[in-house]
């Protein structure tokens, strides 16, 4: 009897060590559409007033788990979200550590201003109410993926994405044509086999429609979304990558102009669904993959006057919990991810395409994925050599933090990438 009763306890403490170390996933979607039109911004300069909508903009989280280890992937259909904003978010999350938490936007130029760019005598566009909603919107959406999370299976894959989606308008042929694709799927109940999710991992600018239009819109990531969940269920999220300096939606028209409408962006988007969908139906399932996530802090120096002058002036960066007077330095988080087979570090920026092939071809995996506009957004990366050294980069150069950001960054990167275990 004794012998028996031993058994039976071994039995159930194996079996509830097995679940404990099930992998588990779970979605969620906040529609953060204003019930009124605010100013949108495409970047540094003065905000524009739209006229209407043209499709909703949304927060997408995806929670995965295994064992001890959890981890949220937000994205968010707006141009950047400041880490400001993000770690009032995380400090409404329950059950995930804050480092664990990954927020990054879709880059849309045609969403609310969540930086509040100051013009010259710091007047700004941000409608603070809406940025405060937004902060709670995306704690619901994370604790509600949290509490949808079920046992899954993985699938991923990495393949060059065809048809005409992006080129670089600084040099049309610099730019990173590999999509990443992740997809979890149910393996209980009535949508066993059924993907909970599935997020798109590609290096381009959401500006088809951009500020012109003065609509207030998820640009292409919309259509992309829509397409995804008709033709396989779940919810699809869009996470960018290396996209700086300058690649962007190839709305290229054979007479040289440019199809920059609401029809392009569905075209693009459809594309872009179609391509992610036919990368991942053939990856082999993974049934039990590993799931690691480490953090860590990096300074990078602001040199740029103007970079400055946003960061003491701007109302936003007024809402952070731990106030400063030094605005020569900055301080953000940068992530690394191993999901199964596919390796993902996490970039505070728009880096520029040479830094995006430069450090995936350093991560350990054959699956390397560039989360861009992570956990912050300062700006443009770029290497020192190309740092104000010719009139094309002028721009970028002007919006970046400074000259050695990118190099800052990498070093720190591969140090990250150095001390984590090997996707597989």
């Amino acid at each position: 009897m004794t012998t028996r009763i031993s058994f039976l306890i071994a039995l159930f403490l194996f079996v509830t060590q097995i679940h404990a170390q099930t992998f588990k996933a779970g979605a969620a979607i906040r529609d953060i559409t204003p019930d009124h039109l605010i100013p949108i911004s495409g970047g540094m300069g003065e905000p524009v007033m739209p006229t209407d909508y043209q499709g909703k903009l949304t927060i997408r989280a995806l929670v995965l788990e295994k064992g001890e280890t959890k981890v949220a992937i937000v994205g968010i259909d707006n141009i950047g979200w400041p880490a400001y904003l993000g770690d009032r978010s995380r400090a409404l999350i329950k059950d995930i550590a804050p480092e664990n938490v990954l927020i990054g936007v879709t880059h849309t130029h045609s969403a609310p201003d969540a930086y509040g760019f100051p013009d010259e005598k710091g007047n700004t566009g941000a409608d603070l109410d809406y940025l405060t909603w937004c902060v709670t919107q995306i704690a619901d959406a994370v604790n509600e993926a949290v509490k949808n999370t079920q046992p899954a299976e993985l699938k991923t894959a990495v393949a060059e994405a065809k048809g005409k989606i992006a080129y670089n308008y600084y040099a049309p042929r610099l730019y990173d044509p590999r999509m990443g694709v992740i997809q979890v799927l149910a393996t209980t109940g009535a949508k066993q086999g059924k993907p909970i999710a599935t997020l798109v991992n590609y290096a381009t600018h959401p500006e088809i429609l951009g500020t012109k239009r003065k609509l207030m819109s998820p640009d292409l990531c919309g259509p992309l979304y829509d397409r995804i969940e008709s033709k396989v269920g779940g919810i699809a999220l869009f996470m960018n990558s290396a996209q700086g300096g300058m690649v962007t939606a190839d709305t290229r028209l054979e007479n040289g102009g440019e199809a920059n409408d609401w029809n392009e962006c569905i075209r693009i988007g459809n594309l872009m669904a179609d391509e992610a969908l036919r990368i991942i139906t053939p990856a082999p399932v993974q049934q039990d993959p590993q799931l690691y996530c480490t953090a860590e802090m990096i300074e990078l120096p602001v040199e740029n006057e103007t970079m400055q002058f946003v960061f003491k002036h701007s109302p936003v960066a007024k809402l952070a919990e731990k106030q400063t007077d030094d605005f020569s330095k900055v301080t953000t988080q940068v992530n690394l991810l191993n999901i199964g087979t596919a390796q993902v570090l996490t970039i505070p920026g728009e880096a520029l395409p040479n830094i995006g092939f430069y450090l995936k071809r350093h991560l350990k995996t054959e699956q390397p994925f560039l989360f861009g506009l992570t956990n912050d957004a300062f700006g443009y990366m770029l290497t020192k050599e190309d740092f104000n050294s010719f009139e094309r980069y002028k721009y970028i150069t002007r919006t970046s933090l400074g000259e050695m950001t990118a190099e800052i960054y990498e070093q720190q990167a591969l140090k990250l990438i150095e001390k984590s275990p090997a996707a597989r």
